[in-house]
């Protein structure tokens, strides 16, 4: 079945809106991508205009900001620790934006969209 972004078919009433075109190319949505922890895998995705959009399927090192010393370390990711988008996400390892992850040099915070943007950037916490 194809994900589509319109506006719903129902009102809150129960009754339907009248319908003003059929399903478009342009509202076509994507299955999310559950970027998990393990050996890096990226996938390329061709999105509208003929663009691309790299998807980490799975990654193990991250971009670590360190706000003391102002410096970033590529780091390997132990594993997630708390993941405010979805509770169960934590214990299938999964990865999104504002995910608390374990690090070698300890915890940080996503800051990048690694399902979007194919990479996970991360600042050290406190």
């Amino acid at each position: 079945m194809v994900l589509n972004q319109q506006i719903r078919k129902r009102k809150a009433s129960g009754g339907k809106y009248k319908l003003t075109q059929r399903k478009k190319k342009y509202s076509l949505g994507r299955d999310p991508t559950l970027t998990k922890v393990g050996e890096k895998t990226i996938r390329k995705v061709r999105v509208r205009g003929g663009s691309e959009k790299l998807r980490l399927i799975s990654g193990n090192m991250a971009n670590v900001l360190d706000q003391k010393t102002k410096t970033y370390k590529k780091v390997k990711i132990e594993m997630v620790k708390e993941n405010p988008g979805n509770r169960h996400y934590v214990r299938r390892n999964i990865m999104t934006k504002g995910t608390i992850i374990k690090t070698e040099i300890g915890e940080a915070k996503i800051t990048s969209r690694p399902g979007q943007h194919g990479i996970v950037n991360a600042v050290l916490k406190k």
